[in-house]
């Protein structure tokens, strides 16, 4: 089997020639450059670039005890975090878990659930409702402690597990990822004995899966951390040679920049495979954090095949024509499955009698390709050897860093995040939050 995630570029030239891919490699490389050498804005969030060989072995074997101690002593861990506190080892736990796992009385190790990634009256209720007769820890992932989606998440299930298990029981059973020195959960983690694991400052949100915040909760999911970070480190030596050929976020980043130009002003994530489906979504706060800005961006957006074929099929087929896909496509799934004959036949599945489901899954991807193509959408296909802790650690450092280089082709500052902080303000002044008089005021005069 290969050793490497690959791209081709071959689908998009009806609308982009390689000749005109080609004349942006200067540019693509003075990007890459920017990046690498930490003279672009936004150069204060670069700690990501050289982190899958910086990790240190004393770091990721702490990891490891940690989820260790979580696996043995809990039936349920729940993670809280939001964005990119929770995408990342939400994406790579689903790409890697059985799909039906939840359901199974003999799984091995504790059950992961997220929580404060959303402010669902419901949802959090019946999270808690399930947590009540069992034993449950937490890993709580917050910088400052304050972001309110996960502190409200926090504060209901640390007091749920507080009064179940008592004070100390829940102490030992509480993990926070956090600030080294400041911040309200920092304090509350010292005050209360918590074990805690740092968020560094120079590695935003959503470049966070590599570290703490992503490698513990896919550890206590009993998953090879070590695999994921050396599939990283492969990309990451890689991914810093001047050319198309041997460096596939350079190629990724100036096609889809050149698209871009070309008039296609929306990319869409395609999968194969369901288990796929959080890592479109980690990808779409990847690039969408990174790249909107400044009335400028590429809006990502994302489907999962053959199943989106039957709702956004048609709009793809042959809506307004400004989009591109990017298809991620799984070489060898984990298991094989053989459709039988069947003597009457009603069905008319006959004629693929003897064929393994993926063979048909892969026809339906290549004709849904072909016909896009055909009907005016540019594609672009990127191939993973197989669903492990290698290739996603692969792909995940391949999106990052091209994300960067994509980020600054397009004159932005890739790693920054001023408009996420709109709605906040507006909902700290619809509660009247203590210190928003004057916004309280002025809203109110709006409604």
């Amino acid at each position: 089997m290969d050793t490497s995630i690959k791209i081709d570029v071959a689908s998009v030239a009806a609308t982009v020639s390689r000749q005109q891919i080609d004349a942006l490699l200067p540019e693509a490389v003075q990007a890459m450059k920017t990046v690498e050498t930490g003279s672009g804005a936004g150069n204060d969030f670069l700690g990501w670039t050289d982190l899958p060989t910086r990790l240190s072995a004393e770091l990721v074997n702490e990891i490891n005890a940690t989820a260790e101690s979580l696996r043995k002593e809990c039936e349920v861990v729940v993670s809280i975090g939001i964005g990119g506190s929770y995408l990342g080892a939400k994406a790579v736990i689903e790409a890697l878990g059985d799909s039906f796992g939840a359901y199974r009385h003999d799984c091995k190790g504790p059950q992961m659930l997220f929580a404060g990634q959303n402010i669902g009256e419901d949802y959090l209720y019946e999270l808690m409702d399930y947590l009540r007769d069992k034993r449950f820890g937490i890993i709580v992932i917050s910088k400052s402690g304050t972001t309110t989606e996960p502190a409200i998440a926090f504060r209901l299930l640390k007091e749920l597990l507080e009064r179940k298990e008592g004070k100390e029981h829940a102490a030992r059973h509480i993990v926070a990822i956090t600030d080294e020195r400041r911040g309200a959960l920092r304090q509350l983690a010292t005050e209360e004995g918590y074990r805690t694991f740092v968020i560094d400052d120079n590695v935003g949100g959503r470049f966070s899966v590599l570290t703490p915040v992503g490698l513990l909760p896919i550890a206590v999911a009993g998953y090879d951390i070590k695999e994921l970070i050396a599939g990283a480190a492969h990309m990451q030596r890689i991914c810093s040679a001047e050319d198309y050929e041997s460096n596939p976020s350079l190629l990724y980043a100036a096609t889809r920049n050149a698209l871009y130009r070309a008039g296609k002003k929306i990319e869409i994530m395609v999968n194969y495979n369901p288990k796929l489906h959080y890592f479109g979504e980690w990808w779409k706060q990847l690039y969408g954090e990174s790249e909107g800005k400044d009335h400028k961006g590429i809006f990502p957006a994302a489907v999962d095949n053959s199943t989106d074929l039957h709702s956004m099929g048609q709009w793809i087929q042959d809506g307004e024509r400004t989009i591109f896909e990017t298809v991620l496509s799984v070489e060898v799934p984990d298991h094989e499955v053989v459709i039988p004959s069947d003597s009457d036949n009603l069905d008319g599945l006959n004629y693929i009698a003897g064929k393994r489901v993926d063979q048909v899954n892969k026809m339906a991807e290549l004709g849904t390709r072909i016909a896009h193509v055909d009907g005016g959408v540019p594609n672009m296909r990127i191939t993973i050897p197989a669903l492990s802790e290698k290739y996603l650690g692969q792909l995940i450092y391949f999106f990052e860093k091209a994300c960067g280089i994509s980020g600054y082709l397009l004159g932005v500052n890739p790693f920054n995040q001023p408009g996420v902080e709109d709605y906040k303000r507006n909902m700290f002044a619809l509660l009247e939050k203590p210190g928003y008089e004057a916004e309280t005021a002025g809203i109110k005069s709006r409604l």
